[in-house]
């Protein structure tokens, strides 16, 4: 990981003419990558489309804690919890809930 020496910004890695250079996305500053230790660690590809996944359904009662909380669909008492910050990060995170008896999300803002 290498930053910009003019703006302190994170250089990335960019082919250019067939030859690899770092470039900071700001203020286009170019540095020969020559020398530097540049790995691909993982490339994930998605698509906008499929939008946001936050629990996959069939992993919910091996991964998320249970907790007292009344379902307003069914009244079941038990429900799976899990947060996400889904505002600014200087604003509390939102806890959702899924009922372990008919399966109804709800969220529940602090």
């Amino acid at each position: 990981m290498e930053f910009c020496p003019k703006c302190g910004s994170l250089l990335q890695p960019r082919k250019v003419d067939g030859k690899v250079c770092l470039i900071c996305p700001n203020c286009g500053y170019v540095k020969d990558a020559e020398g530097s230790k540049l790995r691909l660690v993982r490339k994930l590809n998605h698509s906008e489309d499929k939008g946001i996944i936050v629990v996959d359904s069939d992993k919910l009662p091996k991964v998320l804690p249970k907790t007292k909380a009344i379902c307003p669909r069914c009244g079941n008492n038990e429900a799976y919890w899990w947060m996400v910050q889904t505002r600014s990060g200087d604003e509390s995170s939102t806890r959702f809930f899924r009922c372990t008896k008919c399966g109804y999300t709800w969220r529940e803002y602090e």
